[in-house]
C-alpha cells in the first residue's frame, strides 16, 4: 500500500479549502459540484477501494464531469486528501460532559477506533503534518478537556492525548490488516491454520521453544487466529488507562 503524507501540498490552498474560502470565479456558468460534493466522493472511493485507488479521474467518472474540472475546486491529491481527513475527523462525538476522565478518554479512544474501521485508508495517511481543519482543531480540543484541570501540565496533557490516540490507531491497523488478509487470501485464520499446523510440527521442534508453543497454543485457542485485535484493543486499552491513572494520582 501506498503511504500518503497530510499536509504535503500547497499550505494555504489546503487551508482554504479546509475552510471553505477558496475564491470563486465572478464570471462564467454557475458551478455544477462544491468541493464538499467532491470529498464525500473521494471518501466513498477510498472506503471502498482504498487510497490507492484514489485519483481525479475516478472521482470525475463517479461524479459524472471530466477530471480537468475537478481542479476547479479541488487543487490537488494532497490538499484533497487533508479535506478527507478533516471530514472523517468530523464523525467522531466528543465525549460526555459529565464523564470522569477515564470514561472521557476510554470513549475517544473507542470513537477513534471505530472512526479507522469505517476508514482504513486513513491509515495509509501519514500524520505528522496534520490538517489544521475545523473539525481536527474540534477533536484536538475536545480530547485536551478530557484532562484539563488533572494536574498534568500542559505538556503531559498533550502527551496524554497523543498516546490515547497512538494506541487506538495501533490497535485498529492490526485489525484492519487481520481483516485485509482473510479478504485478499480468500482464507480465514483458521484455514490458514489449519493448512499450516501439519507441516509446523513435522519442522519445528517443539521442545526448542517450551513457552511459544504453550503460550502460542493458549493464545491462538482464545483468538482462533494468531491475533486477537479486538482482546488486543480491550487489554492494552486498560493498560493505557492505568498507566495514565498512575501519573495523574503523583500530581
Amino acid at each position: 500500500m501506498t503511504t500518503e503524507y497530510s499536509g504535503a501540498g500547497d499550505p494555504r490552498r489546503s487551508l482554504e479549502l479546509l475552510w471553505g474560502v477558496q475564491e470563486r470565479p465572478r464570471r462564467g456558468p454557475r458551478p455544477k459540484l462544491t468541493a464538499a460534493e467532491i470529498v464525500g466522493t473521494a471518501i466513498g472511493l477510498a472506503d471502498a477501494e482504498g487510497l490507492d485507488a484514489l485519483s481525479m479521474r475516478r472521482i470525475a467518472e463517479r461524479l459524472g464531469v471530466a477530471a480537468m474540472s475537478i481542479y476547479t475546486y479541488v487543487p490537488g491529491k494532497s490538499e484533497l486528501i487533508d479535506a478527507m481527513l478533516d471530514r472523517a475527523y468530523g464523525e467522531l462525538a466528543p465525549p460526555a460532559a459529565e464523564l470522569g476522565w477515564r470514561d472521557a478518554l476510554e470513549h475517544i479512544a473507542r470513537e477513534n477506533w471505530a472512526v479507522l474501521h469505517r476508514h482504513p485508508w486513513m491509515l495509509q495517511v501519514a500524520t505528522a503534518r496534520p490538517p489544521m481543519g475545523p473539525n481536527a482543531l474540534d477533536k484536538y480540543e475536545h480530547e485536551l478537556r478530557a484532562v484539563e484541570g488533572l494536574g498534568l501540565t500542559d505538556v503531559e496533557m498533550d502527551s496524554v492525548v497523543a498516546l490515547v490516540n497512538g494506541f487506538a490507531e495501533s490497535a485498529a491497523r492490526v485489525a484492519v490488516d487481520a481483516a485485509q488478509a482473510e479478504r485478499r487470501t480468500g482464507m480465514s485464520d483458521e484455514q490458514w491454520w489449519e493448512t499450516t499446523a501439519p507441516l509446523l510440527e513435522k519442522l519445528i521442534d517443539l521442545e526448542r521453544y517450551p513457552l511459544g508453543t504453550r503460550v502460542g497454543t493458549a493464545a491462538g485457542q482464545e483468538y482462533g487466529g494468531a491475533v486477537g485485535p479486538g482482546h488486543a484493543f480491550e487489554f492494552g486499552l486498560r493498560r493505557v488507562l492505568d498507566g495514565i491513572e498512575v501519573l495523574i494520582g503523583s500530581r
